[in-house]
């Protein structure tokens, strides 16, 4: 047997053990995604992955609606936001507030300048894991 079909053969059995290992609820993968922002007075949902909908609770602030609802509010999530200007200033992807809800079908995020005041943000990326 040639070294190139060894080869063949061991990445046909790798790539079997790994489809065995790595399912849909392996837990590093994201469970839900979104890429949004406020545009024009609305919230506009670019692209997403287990998301129904974004709702602005008010300026900066946010609930993200899972199509599927996660096991339990046990989940991590990341983020960030897009300056809505050119000149630098910084949007942070934050939870301030005790009242902002984490829950099995929904979590609260906010999109707060440096200076830790609530602002829109024209480009917002979640990820949520689980």
């Amino acid at each position: 047997m040639s070294l190139v079909s060894r080869i063949g053969v061991l990445v046909g059995r790798i790539g079997r053990e790994v489809k065995s290992k790595v399912d849909a609820g392996h837990p590093g993968l994201a469970r839900a995604w979104v890429c949004f922002g406020y545009v024009g007075n609305q919230v506009v949902v670019r692209a997403a992955h287990n998301v129904a909908s974004v709702t602005r609770l008010a300026a900066g602030r946010y609930r993200v609606h899972f199509a599927s609802p996660l096991p339990d509010a046990n989940y991590a999530w990341v983020g960030v936001a897009r300056s809505s200007t050119n000149s630098g200033t910084q949007r942070l992807l934050i939870v301030r507030a005790t009242a902002d809800e984490k829950a099995p079908m929904h979590v609260d995020v906010g999109c707060a300048t440096t200076a830790a005041s609530f602002a829109d943000s024209p480009e917002i990326d979640l990820v949520v894991y689980r």
